[in-house]
């Protein structure tokens, strides 16, 4: 497996590379040493490379292209640090993350077959026309295409056309639900939705609903976006104190819990919550919409209040808009009684629970983990 060391990046296909490893497979997995103990604690042996991806201060530029740049050069600086751990003994097949352009470099160098682990919303027919074009239009994107096209000529690869090899796997597992992915419909048969890969996460803990909560909510803006200590207060306005109930807020390790003023009695305010164990008990979840977050929440069958921060959070929000299971709030628009009024809605409204439900079940049939390792076996031939 060949990944990049952002946590939403790691986590949804971690518990497929768990069950390869308990199925008897040998299983490398090259990344940053700062996420190693995630990494080996699922039985992968880490083969380290530097990274310079701002994933610890999510310092990320605004301009996409800027984004984009990123990725390549980090790209770039890793293939020959794979070449030195694969080369002389090659994987039977690789494993790489949407973003892990150089094991999808490596395979097709040295001519073995390959799986991207997609953990966000794939290519579909007419994608490049609707979503890439408007990005080549862009200041920089011209140099950065010709960047990315010279790398490919000097590495070896069968396909040497750019937006091919960035966008257009020959095989893809998706680690999120169908109903999350835009024109499912006109989407590769190259590209088989899996669902959310979840094992017990009995390392992160548990949660125990406190006896008395008629009602759970869950507050969090996952990992990347959490420095929002004013969102965080109307949250305090719109929900404490709120009869019958109990709130679990979680605030990241960027937040001094002082910013947030008096937390009221049904409040339990935290760094870091095992976020699906609370799910599996809760009434309704307030998200940033990340992909990850986004599945879990179909996954326990949970309505949602969507508060996009970044990326593609604004796109995932409207997708659950469209479902039915879910309101859009933008931050500026979070105030105490939107936030309330949406959460009354969404919990009395027995369509969106009955929505709810479904997708819930449907996510599950999926098959998760599971199917994901008999597909990637299936491959090893």
């Amino acid at each position: 497996m060949v990944g990049i060391p952002a946590i939403s990046h790691i986590l949804p296909s971690l518990e497929v590379i768990r069950e390869l490893v308990a199925r008897g497979h040998r299983v490398t997995y090259a990344n940053d040493p700062m996420v190693a103990d995630v990494i080996t604690a699922a039985g992968a042996e880490l083969v380290p490379y530097e990274s310079t991806l701002p994933v610890t201060d999510h310092d990320w530029p605004d301009d996409p292209i800027a984004a984009m740049s990123i990725f390549l050069d980090d790209a770039i600086r890793l293939l020959p640090r794979l070449r030195e751990a694969y080369d002389a003994d090659p994987a039977d097949l690789y494993l790489y993350d949407i973003a892990g352009y150089a094991g999808r470099a490596l395979a097709e160098a040295q001519g073995r077959p390959i799986v991207q682990l997609s953990p966000s919303m794939v290519a579909w027919e007419g994608y490049e026309e609707e979503v890439a074009a408007p990005l080549w239009e862009l200041p920089g994107a011209a140099a950065y295409r010709a960047k990315f096209t010279g790398w490919l000529a000097e590495a070896g690869v069968t396909t040497t056309d750019m937006d091919a090899f960035s966008g257009r796997p020959p095989r893809c597992l998706a680690t999120i639900p169908r109903a999350m992915q835009p024109h499912a419909d006109e989407v590769s048969d190259a590209v088989t939705f899996v669902g959310p890969c979840l094992g017990s996460r009995a390392d992160q803990g548990g949660w125990t609903r406190p006896a008395g909560a008629a009602k759970v909510l869950l507050i969090s803006l996952g990992s990347a976006y959490t420095r929002q200590p004013e969102f965080y207060r109307r949250c305090l306005a719109a929900f404490g104190d709120l009869p019958g109930w109990h709130v679990v807020l979680q605030i990241g390790r960027h937040t001094d819990p002082a910013e947030l003023g008096a937390i009221p009695a049904n409040v339990e305010v935290h760094p870091w919550v095992p976020q699906l164990a609370i799910l599996e008990q809760a009434d309704a979840f307030v998200t940033h919409a990340g992909m990850g977050g986004s599945s879990e929440g179909l996954f326990a069958g949970v309505p949602m209040i969507a508060v996009p921060q970044g990326v593609d959070q604004f796109m995932n929000a409207d997708r659950l808009v469209e479902l039915g299971v879910a309101r859009r709030i933008d931050t500026d628009d979070a105030t105490p009684e939107a936030l309330r009024a949406a959460l009354v809605e969404l919990t009395t409204d027995p369509e969106v629970a009955g929505r709810s439900a479904r997708l819930r079940t449907e996510t599950r049939a999926e098959g998760g983990t599971a199917r994901a390792a008999d597909l990637i076996e299936a491959m090893l031939g």
